[in-house]
């Protein structure tokens, strides 16, 4: 197997270790702290995987399977996680997890065409920034400005960039649809 397609299994076998730390112990900030240290390493293995896929010319179905079902897994258990010890707005969790469910959704549609719905600039914002405001959500500094602290305002922006990047992605992508055939 190729190291690409490991930093994708090592990030599914970190989200529930990430998810556990989250839960554990929510009040205490050295948890917090060890929780975003888990979390980041997962989420930096998304960004490596793909580099190194790309550089190295490793890239497959496998691995994009792996690398997409990993970073869905990662983004939704730390969400669960976070509403569960009332860090995130369980509405902020289901506009991000809805999002990607409808991507994959429209990727596996563009398939049955034989087509591919590569990353966009969007896409990839999406990440890094739903990435950066999970991590600041674990965190919880105490860091307030306006109305919201520092990491309600990154998950904002998170929201944002994730609708965003949807209506870029269905808008793009819309000629899949067009075609008739027999559903389930």
């Amino acid at each position: 197997m190729s190291i690409p397609n490991l930093l994708a299994i090592a990030r599914l076998i970190l989200t529930p270790v990430a998810m556990g730390l989250i839960l554990a112990n929510p009040d205490s900030q050295g948890m917090r702290v060890v929780a975003t240290v888990v979390f980041v390493v997962a989420a930096l293995t998304d960004f490596a995987d793909g580099y190194l896929a790309r550089r190295w010319q490793l890239t497959s179905t496998l691995g994009a399977f792996l690398d997409t079902v990993a970073d869905k897994i990662l983004v939704t258990g730390a969400l669960i996680a976070l509403v569960e010890v009332g860090a995130v707005s369980t509405w902020v969790a289901f506009i991000i997890i809805a999002r990607e469910i409808a991507i994959m959704g429209l990727r596996s549609v563009a398939a049955l065409d034989s087509s591919t719905v590569p990353p966009s600039m969007w896409g990839k914002s999406k990440a890094a920034l739903q990435f950066t405001a999970i991590s600041l959500a674990i965190l919880r500094l105490d860091v307030v400005i306006g109305p919201w602290r520092l990491d309600q305002w990154f998950m904002a922006a998170a929201v944002v960039v994730t609708v965003v990047s949807a209506g870029d992605y269905f808008s793009r992508f819309r000629s899949v649809f067009s075609t008739s055939r027999a559903r389930d």
